[in-house]
């Protein structure tokens, strides 16, 4: 897709703002984030159609825990709720789902769930719908490097022997390969940060910030970030 020297191969979302949009409309915040798991499909077909690899979602983060419990609970049944419903179109346009993040936490049939979308669309070939739920940067750089110390501790490699790379291997995004890394990370609701997100994976990709909450974000405002993406030159450090 888009020019030759800039493909758009993995491309990440920080999908906030659900809150905020059923405040305004004065409606609970659980509406709101029903609202943007329907605005998951809509934005996860058009990128499959746009030829995107890759496509990884900030579902719920280590520290979306802290948050009442009632909306925990909620936003834990989402998942079950999003398979239910679009398990058939997913199939049909032959997306594969990946579970990024510590799913030990997660409830039994959250879960088991997840585990099963997994499984039933292991076969598909087109793009790889990236849920990074229960996910947190810090959390899986820690993670990797105690798998990496505990190899050195093992004599299996020498602390020598650690480079970028392997630290990339051993992080959660390794099964993503050769996609490991986003070249576009878009964030929604105004707000310019990255909230402990793929930290390590993000460290040359652009960024495209809007206002608009993430129920309000069209298929024509990805468009339109995409096609501003592919203006831009990326140097990666180099001039």
């Amino acid at each position: 897709m888009g020019n030759d020297n800039k493909p758009l191969n993995h491309l990440a979302i920080i999908m906030d703002g659900n809150g905020r949009w059923a405040k305004k409309r004065h409606l609970p915040r659980f509406m709101g984030h029903r609202q943007g798991m329907d605005n998951i499909r809509k934005i996860a077909l058009e990128a499959n159609r746009l030829g995107i690899k890759v496509l990884t979602l900030y579902a719920f983060s280590t520290e979306n825990w802290a948050r009442p419990s009632d909306e925990v609970n909620y936003l834990m049944r989402l998942p079950i709720d999003f398979f239910d419903k679009f398990m058939p179109e997913l199939q049909e346009n032959n997306v594969r789902v990946n579970i990024m993040g510590f799913s030990d936490n997660l409830p039994e049939k959250t879960y088991e769930v997840t585990q099963k979308a997994i499984k039933q669309t292991a076969s598909n070939t087109g793009m790889v719908l990236n849920f990074a739920f229960n996910y947190g940067s810090r959390a899986e750089i820690v993670n990797a490097v105690q798998k990496i110390a505990k190899k050195v501790q093992d004599g299996e490699i020498n602390a020598s022997q650690i480079d970028e790379q392997m630290v990339s291997d051993n992080l959660l995004t390794e099964n993503l390969k050769p996609y490991t890394d986003p070249d576009l990370l878009i964030r929604t609701s105004g707000e310019e940060r990255l909230s402990n997100f793929m930290l390590w994976q993000l460290a040359y990709s652009e960024f495209e910030f809007t206002d608009k909450f993430w129920p309000d974000f069209t298929v024509d405002d990805l468009d339109k970030m995409i096609a501003d993406y592919q203006k831009r030159e990326r140097r990666f450090g180099k001039v």
